[in-house]
């Protein structure tokens, strides 16, 4: 197995769009610190767990749809697959434990828990997306773990309704789709990047909430345009790797602007990683 297959099967730079969660959750919460690191260490093992379990999941489907992933293509085993599956999940739920306790603990256990229930269960079920947002919005709450997780609910519902948008045009990026799916889905970047950019935060957070917006929203516009399956892919690229913008703004709004510029830093060099390793 060469390095380069590792990464497509976890897909590697998507785990740029992970860290962020964590450090949005923590600034709402009042806790952000040095646990915070090793907490985002963890939320980047679960993610790359879960990208390997998705794959192990999908083989069948994908030596039909997609015979060049790395485990159609014969690059990594079923077997090894499952294994580096479990290992980075066993590895994030350690880390959890060791950078911020029981409480850290539980949480990654219930977003590790949430994660292998996706990618077994729910991801082809019509509760995908939302089990997806649920993912997304648990690994925000993992960040605030060592503080109050209720003043991380508000990050938490803005970064999982940005990812049911971007899961629900993940569904449709082998058929494409119709003109309604991407409308609905800008209206809800709108609605996201209007929160995210608050009334009374100062300039950064609006300014990093409208790159969000013309970042994810640009490859929309297309895919409304022309709603093929190659315009979805690249619409649903464009959503993940938007996504530190977004947590940016959020991580400005609460008062940490200096540490959300830093984190929304991770969107363009996500893209530009992305050219090389798809991480749809």
């Amino acid at each position: 197995m060469k390095l380069r297959d590792l990464a497509q099967l976890v897909r590697a730079p998507a785990a740029l769009s992970v860290p962020g969660d964590a450090v949005a959750g923590a600034t709402a919460a009042g806790t952000l610190d040095a646990r915070t690191a090793g907490i985002a260490a963890a939320s980047v093992c679960l993610y790359w767990g879960g990208m390997a379990a998705n794959d192990w999941a999908d083989r069948e489907l994908d030596a039909v749809e997609r015979p060049e992933r790395p485990i159609p293509s014969g690059r990594i085993s079923p077997d090894t697959a499952l294994a580096i599956a479990g290992g980075l999940t066993v590895a994030g739920l350690a880390l959890a434990a060791a950078s911020g306790g029981k409480r850290t603990l539980a949480t990654a256990g219930l977003l590790a828990g949430a994660v292998w229930a996706y990618d077994i269960k729910w991801k082809n079920s019509p509760a995908g997306p939302a089990g997806m947002a649920l993912c997304r919005g648990l690994d925000v709450l993992l960040g605030a773990s060592t503080g109050d997780l209720r003043k991380a609910a508000r990050p938490a519902l803005a970064v999982a309704a940005h990812t049911y948008a971007v899961t629900a045009l993940s569904r449709r990026e082998v058929s494409g789709t119709d003109r309604v799916l991407p409308a609905l889905t800008m209206t809800a970047t709108a609605a996201v990047a209007t929160h995210a950019a608050g009334r009374s935060g100062g300039w950064l957070p609006a300014v990093l909430a409208g790159w969000y917006a013309t970042r994810f929203g640009k490859a929309q516009r297309e895919v409304l345009r022309h709603p093929d399956a190659g315009r979805v892919r690249a619409a649903v690229g464009a959503g993940i790797t938007s996504l530190p913008a977004l947590q940016g703004a959020l991580i400005a709004r609460d008062g940490k602007p200096l540490v959300g510029a830093v984190v929304a830093t991770a969107a363009p060099a996500a893209a530009k990683l992305a050219r090389k390793v798809s991480a749809t």
